[in-house]
């Protein structure tokens, strides 16, 4: 235990405080803290001189500080930002309906497209086949059959065009939302490097 604590004042290196702050940066445009919490934090990680200076900034977030120590050395963890789990076990909510929801529109809608996509392939080769190795005359027969083809999952999966609609929706406003974020993190990250860079310790 004594010897974990001494291991974890290990001082950063800037390399390692800049994956520090590009994976809270990662959480921010996940949408894991608004704007005021991702601008204390990456203050907080630009500013941090040891592995434990970097705890609080990372509390409350899945995978907690991406850096770790092995062998007396400070180790960059590749992947810190897991999806966070649910592990809530309270009665079901409206807000908890609400959120199920949209879990379940966008977990059908990826499958739809990803069907979709397979199925168009596979009627394109299939027609290729068709014309030119078989050399059939009819082999644009398959492409009416595709709109029958399309629909089989949508069906089975009950995913109407209203669902198509509001996934669509759903897909540009979380993109541009992650968008946004994006480019609000590296640019605190960049003044934050630019700080540094101006500053002697």
């Amino acid at each position: 235990m004594t010897e974990n604590s001494d291991h974890q004042d290990l001082l950063l290196s800037d390399s390692e405080r800049m994956h520090a702050l590009n994976a809270l940066g990662e959480h921010y445009a996940a949408g894991r803290l608004d704007s005021a919490e991702f601008y204390d934090r990456s203050g907080e990680i630009s500013s941090a001189r040891t592995l434990s200076a970097l705890q609080p900034s990372f509390r409350g977030l899945p995978g907690g500080v991406p850096l770790e120590q092995v062998d007396g050395r400070i180790r960059i963890i590749a992947d810190s930002s897991m999806p966070a789990v649910r592990g809530d076990t309270s009665p079901v909510t409206t807000t908890q309906s609400a959120e199920e929801e949209l879990v379940s529109l966008r977990t059908r809608g990826n499958l739809v497209e990803t069907l979709d996509w397979i199925i168009i392939g596979i009627t394109l080769t299939t027609f290729l086949v068709l014309q030119r190795v078989v050399e059939w005359d009819y082999a644009w027969i398959v492409w009416p059959t595709l709109i029958v083809t399309l629909s089989v999952p949508r069906l089975i999966l009950k995913y109407s065009d209203d669902d198509e609609k509001v996934y669509e929706q759903l897909k540009k406003s979380e993109a541009a939302a992650r968008k946004k974020r994006l480019e609000e993190a590296s640019k605190r990250i960049r003044e934050l490097e630019n700080r540094g860079g101006t500053e002697t310790p």
